[in-house]
């Protein structure tokens, strides 16, 4: 499964292509939505703001490859 997670706003066309979109408009949301992710999800598209969020998150789990959109 692919999730993208971010502000609303800049992951809305990702879910044409079937991309899981899961919105956290803070850090803190950010958080709670990785940490919620299920097992099975292979790819995360972050936004630089999830990313800068997820930082000390990401390592924890080695299944999973994730990307930072641009800016």
């Amino acid at each position: 499964m692919i999730v993208a997670i971010g502000e609303r706003e800049r992951l809305q066309a990702f879910s044409l292509a079937g991309v899981r979109i899961e919105p956290a408009e803070g850090p803190e949301a950010a958080v709670a939505v990785w940490r919620s992710l299920p097992a099975d999800v292979s790819l995360a598209i972050l936004t630089p703001s999830a990313r800068a969020a997820l930082a000390s998150e990401l390592a924890g789990r080695d299944r999973c490859l994730w990307v930072v959109m641009p800016s």
